[in-house]
This record gives C-alpha cells, structure tokens and sequence, in this order.
C-alpha cells in the first residue's frame, strides 16, 4: 500500500539519458508484483504458458529490464527478507481488499462483464516463492545483481543508496525517503502512457531527492517521519483518522519533536515508537554490489521453457547488445 504524500512532495521529470551508467536499486517485489496486475489479457487472465504456469511476471523482468539495459541502466533487484511484525495489518488488510475483489470477480463472471473481469482479478495477484525463485533466476542470467534483504527490500534498496552502493531506488511508494534514500525514482519504464480509471494519463521518469524534500517542507528527516506514521505506513495502516499529508505536515512543523509530535494523541491504537525505531534503524546489511556476466543461452533456455517467443527473444537480446555497441562507439569518438 505504501505511504501515501505525492501531493506535497517536489519532483521533477527526467530524461532516461541523466540516468545512463548509473545504479539503481529496485525494489524487486513491488516491480514484480507490478508485472503480476498488469500484464494480463482484457479479461484480467494474466499471462501463462502451455502448462498454465503464469509467466507475466517474467515478461516484465525480461522486456523492461531489457528496454532499461538499452539505455545504459545498471539495475539491482533487492528481495524482501524476514517481514517485520508490525507489518501484519497491512497484509490483513491486503487480504480483505482480495477477498472483496474475488466476490465481484465472481460477479462480474457470472454476467459475463469482461471489463469488471479485468478490474477485480488485477486485485487478486499473488506472488509465489515459485515465482521469487523464477525472478531471481532469470534476472542473474540477463546479468541484473540480485540482493537478498534481512528484512524489508526497500529498505535495503535505500540502505545501499545511501551508502552509495547504488544512485537511487527504483520505486513507486515513498517510504524508501523515510528509510533514508538520498534519491527515488518513480515510473522507471519506457512506456509513455498509464491507463487510470479516467482513461490514459502520459508518464515519465520523475525524480524526487530526499535533501530537496526535506528543504521545500522545511522539516527534518525525524520530522518526515512522523508525518508518514500521522499520514499512514505499511506499519500502522490507515495512520491516525482524519490527518492527510497536509494537516501531519502542519502538526510536525509546529511541534517538530517526536515525543511532543505523538503526545496531542494518547488514544492512538498503535505504537508510535515502534514503527519509529523501524524507519529509523531498520534490519539492513551492506552488499558488495558484483554484476554478473550475462548468460544468454540461459536467459533462452528459460523463457523456452515457458513457451516464449524464440523469435522475440533473440529480437530483444539484439537489440541490447546494438544498444552496447552503440555505446561503445561513441565513446571511441
């Protein structure tokens, strides 16, 4: 669900080229589960193979890793560890926004409404530890570094960001600025165009900096904080009823500590301090970031083996390493 402030927060749109040879952490579930509630047909059936395995997850990686490669991205894909225990709301609540999907998938069904069909089963992805390990396995052999998280991955993704591991995180929330990443960078695609309830909405990358965040609501990064815990996290779902990002804003500006910020509050259901101390020092490791080589034969061998195309394929891996002789060349010059 993540932290929701992009109304008040400063970003600018860039261009794919200010970000050639630079590293980028992303935050690997929530790409793929991404991949998982999108690419499915107009009925909402996602992708599969002959066997009825779901492979959308897999065209993703492959055809906008391979898109973002061309363009001289250095991706790193941070995996989700050991889930914090306070994080278990938010999955609860997940769970009741599926269970709801299912019974108007269902009705939507029954009278034969292909585009309801669409909505609610992108409500019902599901991401297996099948297809984690099939993630995993095909991004190593295209040559993207996998990092396995102790705890949260975006967490780690800002953690190496911040230790300059990496530029950036790659990510839609906004929780990797209250774990500390100096730079986020949100519509990491190529596509130009989003489809929304109203209809297609142009996109681009954006850029949004931490230290720029920071001076533009004149706060500090604890502040920032407490305006995500008022506003509501992954960790108290829902924050506290009646505070958007412009009142919490208004309410850390004005008491600026902590424990002065949370005390106007004595009845709130969740501990403060807790969720606190997870932003503040969260289970982080520092990683050696090392690329491997890219394997071909085995990036093939997989998407074979779930019927793709060989054709698009081979198209696709071409048209990166034209993409690197390009590069090359005109480097020379």
């Amino acid at each position: 669900m993540g932290l929701q402030i992009g109304n008040i927060v400063p970003r600018k749109g860039i261009d794919f080229s200010e970000l050639k040879g630079k590293k980028i952490a992303v935050d690997a579930f929530n790409t793929i589960f991404q991949f998982l509630s999108t690419i499915r047909q107009p009925d909402g059936t996602p992708l599969m193979d002959r066997q009825k395995r779901v492979t959308s997850h897999l065209s993703g990686l492959f055809y906008r890793n391979i898109n973002l490669m061309k363009q001289g991205l250095k991706l790193i894909y941070v995996f989700d560890g050991k889930t914090p225990r306070l994080k278990g709301g938010t999955q609860e609540k997940r769970q009741e926004i599926k269970e709801k999907a299912f019974e108007n998938y269902e009705k939507a069904v029954e009278e034969e409404d292909v585009g309801g069909m669409g909505k609610f089963s992108r409500q019902l992805s599901t991401l297996t530890p099948e297809m984690l390990e099939e993630s995993k396995e095909l991004l190593l052999a295209m040559g993207i570094p996998v990092v396995q998280a102790p705890g949260e991955g975006e967490a780690e993704a800002s953690f190496l960001a911040f230790n300059k591991r990496a530029y950036a995180v790659g990510s839609q929330d906004y929780d990797s600025l209250l774990f500390s990443a100096p730079v986020l960078i949100q519509n990491l695609t190529l596509a130009s165009k989003r489809k929304t309830p109203t209809g297609y909405v142009s996109i681009g990358p954006e850029m949004i900096e931490l230290e720029r965040v920071l001076n533009s609501l004149q706060i500090d990064l604890d502040q920032l904080i407490c305006l995500g815990i008022l506003c509501g996290t992954d960790y108290n779902p829902g924050g506290i009823k009646g505070i958007g990002p412009k009142k919490a804003l208004d309410i850390v500006k004005k008491e600026k500590a902590p424990a002065l910020i949370f005390k106007q509050f004595p009845n709130i259901d969740f501990n403060w301090q807790e969720v606190f101390e997870l932003f503040k020092r969260p289970d982080v490791r520092d990683e050696e970031i090392v690329f491997p080589k890219m394997d071909k034969e085995k990036v093939k061998k997989i998407l074979l083996e779930h019927d793709f195309s060989e054709d698009r394929i081979n198209s696709a891996l071409q048209k990166l390493e034209d993409a690197k002789e390009e590069a090359k060349q005109t480097t020379l010059f």
